[in-house]
């Protein structure tokens, strides 16, 4: 698994808000896909993001919908 913090590139991506994140200004997260999946936290975007593989992130995503039945 690789999880960099990254900064380059990140400005010029699609960013999107997690659809689980509330309209209140709390814990959000965005998510940029492409060649890779890009995450940041929303209020702290200066910190950079972590990417992820598209395959590890579909694996996450499957496992946590899984332990949500």
């Amino acid at each position: 698994m690789r999880h960099n913090v990254a900064f380059n590139g990140a400005k010029h991506m699609a960013w999107r808000k997690s659809s689980y994140s509330g309209g209140g200004g709390g814990n959000c997260v965005e998510v940029a896909e492409g060649r890779n999946v890009l995450v940041r936290d929303t209020q702290n975007r200066r910190l950079g993001h972590l990417t992820f593989e598209n395959a590890e992130w579909t694996g996450l995503l499957t496992a946590l919908k899984a332990s949500a039945r």
